[in-house]
């Protein structure tokens, strides 16, 4: 009986034994190397060429089965333009990178972009960024500069008015320039008491004589200051 008991324990042994030999040599089989990249997602600014530049080095000698597709994921992640990545394993020894790229909403100080979080990013690989906004500020402030352009824009869009640039200056100051024309400066203090008072003067003379504004100077405690081309600045 213990003859019998033991030939069934080492039967058993030996089919554990050849699954696990098995198995590790069909994950050698599978576990090739990659070999190609598929790339998808809604890309509308990211050259092709770009991409494959910057993904291709990512996965060069890793492979298929092997390959860590979180550590991956977060350098897809790193990469100027893209927002997200998600990646997946295609059979026999393809990798699937679904991304989802920045959506800029403003040129950045020289040579970044701005998405709506605030957060500046390499221009580098764009076809082209549009007709956009160009906003500067203090390094870390995109996020604070975009939040008063989204107010800026709100206001001052029932009056026919596009802002082309907002800057902050270091020392906290704001000014903005109208439709590409003149420059807006609105100063670091009760910024809303001082709008009002440019729409008031605006809605009131200025906008029919618009195309002579040099710029506009809000600084001043209860008027503005407007500054001609030819003449000198004029109080109101």
């Amino acid at each position: 009986m213990a003859g019998v008991v033991s030939n069934r324990l080492l039967g058993l042994v030996l089919i554990v034994a050849l699954i696990g030999a098995g198995g590790r040599t069909l994950w050698l089989w599978l576990d090739k190397p990659v070999a190609r990249i598929a790339i998808r997602g809604d890309l509308a600014h990211i050259d092709q060429h770009y991409l494959n530049e910057r993904l291709t080095p990512l996965v060069r000698g890793k492979t298929w089965l092997s390959v860590d597709l979180n550590a991956l994921k977060d350098e897809a992640s790193s990469i100027s333009w893209i927002k997200s990545a998600e990646i997946s394993r295609r059979w026999p020894s393809t990798l699937v990178f679904h991304l989802t790229e920045q959506r800029p909403i403003a040129y950045w100080q020289d040579g970044e972009l701005l998405n709506r979080e605030g957060r500046a990013f390499d221009m580098r690989g764009v076809k082209t960024a549009g007709d956009l906004p160009h906003l500067g500020g203090p390094p870390g402030s995109g996020s604070e500069v975009v939040s008063y352009f989204e107010d800026l824009k709100s206001t001052l869009a029932p009056l026919d008015m596009s802002i082309s640039q907002l800057r902050l200056e270091p020392r906290g100051a704001w000014r903005f320039q109208i439709n590409d024309n003149f420059w807006v400066m609105i100063g670091r203090t009760d910024r809303e008491q001082r709008l009002k008072r440019f729409i008031a003067a605006w809605q009131r003379d200025l906008k029919d004589r618009s195309s002579n504004i040099r710029y506009i100077d809000l600084r001043y405690p209860n008027g503005i200051a407007v500054s001609w081309h030819g003449t000198s600045a004029t109080a109101g």
